[in-house]
């Protein structure tokens, strides 16, 4: 159930709630109100359902913070029949869960462990890790860069992306990349969200936007898509490469392709994303919790 103490996570003045443990600000307006409306009916309906679940699953201790229900991990591993432990000692299985960017390794105890070694989701560390498995290069040297170039912080979850105009003079904490033209034609720009489970994509979030709206969190569409719909069977190998040596087992990728060349690109990767994207249908947003849910159980049973 919900935790009673969930609003202490939140902070309000001034029209902006806080959000404590990021940093995030939200300003209060009436489209965030019809958001949070629509992701209570979606609450409510996971409320409901795990109620028909057996709860048979491995005892799961989450630490050092216990995922809130707007997080994804959280209606996943209800319909997961996974059991919340109350204590380190009654776990079989730990899940390390912080909603930070870069942390250090939790301590061994010879529990199995989910997320444990996934300690930088950083746009930089992403933007390695990407060239490493690909070869191509998302990051840019501002300074020798000319030409358009996304800015944005290296955080997770700040939505502060830019476009400027190269050369620039860079700034500590910032990430420099190239510009992905992502845009559909329309005048509407395309994300592709991609939740993962143990390396491989389980359900992609088609998400539309207006192009000056580009970095927004607000989206005009979300559409649910298979895997195989979105992606060939090799750029679905560079998505698995790519967790695999980001040491991901659960999370998020943004990944944006390029209208012009085709090429797919992941320019972030979130180990606490939250979701299902509040565009998203409901129907949908159920139908894509089950199979995130069916993912999740088999990877927490081959932890054991």
């Amino acid at each position: 159930m919900m935790n009673s103490a969930w609003w202490r996570d939140f902070q309000f003045e001034d029209g902006v709630v806080h959000v404590r443990k990021t940093g995030a600000r939200v300003p209060v307006e009436p489209g965030v109100i019809a958001e949070t409306l629509s992701w209570l009916a979606f609450y409510a309906r996971i409320e409901v359902e795990r109620l028909g679940v057996h709860r048979d699953g491995p005892r799961v201790w989450f630490a050092p913070d216990r995922p809130r229900p707007w997080y994804l991990i959280w209606p996943v591993a209800q319909l997961a029949g996974l059991r919340f432990a109350d204590h380190p000692d009654q776990a079989d299985l730990r899940f390390y869960f912080e909603d930070i960017t870069a942390s250090t390794a939790p301590q061994a105890n010879g529990t199995p462990l989910i997320n444990g070694q996934c300690l930088d989701t950083s746009k930089s560390c992403v933007a390695e890790i990407f060239k490493r498995v690909t070869g191509r290069t998302l990051a840019v040297n501002p300074a020798q860069w000319n030409g358009p170039m996304v800015v944005k912080s290296e955080r997770n979850g700040a939505h502060d992306g830019r476009v400027l105009t190269g050369p620039q003079v860079a700034e500590p904490g910032i990430a420099y990349q190239r510009l992905i033209d992502n845009c559909a034609g329309d005048g509407y720009v395309e994300d592709l969200r991609c939740p993962t489970v143990g390396g491989q994509v389980e359900v992609v979030y088609l998400k539309r936007r207006p192009l000056d709206r580009r970095f927004a969190n607000h989206n005009t569409e979300v559409r649910m898509l298979n895997p195989d719909e979105a992606f060939s069977p090799s750029e679905r190998a560079i998505i698995s490469d790519f967790c695999k040596m980001m040491k991901l087992d659960w999370g998020g990728l943004d990944v944006l392709r390029d209208r012009q060349t085709q090429d797919l690109w992941i320019v972030d990767a979130n180990k606490t994303d939250m979701g299902p994207p509040i565009a998203l249908p409901l129907a949908d947003k159920l139908i894509s919790t089950r199979k995130l849910a069916r993912a999740l159980r088999t990877l927490a049973d081959t932890r054991l």
